[in-house]
């Protein structure tokens, strides 16, 4: 074909050289047109004899690649082998790109042709504009010449781009197959560091060769980070996304209960912890109000160990239910029993049936004062609990590293 391109530029630069020498360019443009329409059919014609024996190539090659696996499966005995994985692979590579044979040879063509007429028109426009800096005129022959020739040299300058465009839309679509390397997917970050380009170009490239069908069964994932080229594969992306979405639904749902829950109980334990204010504020105020350094002691035990009661229940909401005896019985009962004592105390004449009554009751303080010592320690359970643990790992792992006592001494 190069013979061809190589005589048709030499017919124009002929008819460009006869126009001048003849000062007669009426016929140039009729002339050049001619020639141009020939040298395009010509390419088509060639191009179309080119595809038809490359197919038919191709067939016979097929053929006798079957022929061959058959004989190699029959000889061996065995209904599937290596072949048959690659018949396969070459099946599913099909199904999955576009082979684009047709496109790339009317790329060639394009870039050919442009390149080719470009290179002849420019010439020759540079040689008339060179006769008529020699002249020291432009003759009016020339200036029609040139003007015949610019859109000439304008429409084959763009078929030489568009051509060139083509070829190296071809060229990165194999790079990116080249790339996923049997796989129905890969990321576009790869696919944009192996073609040297920016993310969002690859983006947008992927995209129209979708839409073209070049990848046969082409996806984008949902953030355009991830090419996918099979709707099997992108099935299972979608089945993925669904469950993930309905995963972070229920995790918001669950934080949103939790929420409302921890609300719910912060707000039980603050109303406690204010009930709880109000039974110390009596307890204290019965304790101003009796007189005895002893049972004033007693009394202000008392008073701390509640308040410590409340502050673990501030610290730890889920203590709260571990006092609601607490609550609803002891502390009423202290309190009644303060305002009984402190009834008692003040009386002026403090009989036997007082004094008893009073020594009953201090008796009761401590055991009420026992009773809440041993909540208060009750609380702290869970927490002796994980020192335990902790502890126990950390001698394990202290006789494995044989740092005990015992592995000093022998």
């Amino acid at each position: 074909m190069n013979s061809e391109w190589e005589k048709f530029g030499k017919d124009i630069k002929d008819i460009v050289d006869d126009a001048i020498n003849s000062q007669d360019f009426n016929q140039l443009n009729k002339a050049i047109t001619n020639t141009v329409n020939e040298a395009v059919s010509t390419i088509q014609r060639s191009l179309k004899t080119a595809g038809d024996a490359v197919n038919r190539a191709s067939v016979f090659s097929y053929q006798n690649k079957e022929s061959q696996k058959l004989q190699e499966r029959q000889n061996r005995n065995h209904p599937y082998g290596q072949d048959f994985v690659k018949e396969q692979k070459a099946e599913i590579k099909q199904e999955l790109f576009k082979k684009n044979t047709s496109l790339k040879a009317g790329g060639w063509a394009l870039a050919v042709c442009g390149y080719t007429f470009s290179t002849g028109i420019g010439i020759t426009i540079m040689i008339l504009l060179l006769v008529s800096f020699f002249l020291g005129s432009f003759p009016i022959g020339i200036k029609i010449t040139i003007s015949i020739l610019a859109p000439l040299l304008l429409g084959s300058g763009i078929m030489a781009w568009k051509g060139s465009s083509i070829l190296s839309e071809l060229k990165r679509y194999r790079n990116y197959i080249t790339k996923l390397q049997g796989k129905t997917y890969c990321n576009i970050k790869e696919l944009a560091d192996k073609n040297k380009k920016s993310f969002r170009f690859v983006v947008k490239d992927l995209k129209k060769m979708i839409e073209k069908g070049w990848f046969r069964q082409g996806h984008l994932d949902q953030d355009n980070t991830c090419l996918i080229v099979s709707h099997d594969t992108y099935r299972e992306y979608q089945n993925i996304q669904k469950q993930r979405i309905e995963q972070n639904q229920l995790e918001l749902e669950r934080q949103r209960q939790s929420k409302t829950s921890e609300n719910e109980l912060n707000s039980e334990v603050e109303k406690v912890i204010s009930e709880g204010k109000e039974y110390i504020g009596k307890i204290r105020e019965c304790n101003k109000n009796i007189s005895g350094e002893e049972i004033s002691r007693k009394i202000s035990h008392m008073e701390m160990l509640i308040q410590k009661i409340f502050d673990r229940v501030r610290e730890d909401p889920d203590s709260l239910d571990d006092i609601q005896k607490l609550m609803e019985y002891y502390l009423p009962t202290t309190v009644k029993l303060l305002e009984a004592y402190q009834q008692l105390d003040c009386q002026p004449v403090q009989g036997e049936n007082i004094k008893s009554s009073k020594t009953e009751i201090e008796q009761t303080l401590d055991t009420l004062n026992l009773a809440f010592e041993k909540l208060l320690d009750s609380l702290f359970e869970e927490v002796a609990w994980d020192v335990s643990s902790d502890i126990s790992v950390l001698h394990t792992m202290l006789a494995q590293e044989g740092l005990t006592e015992n592995d000093f001494r022998s």
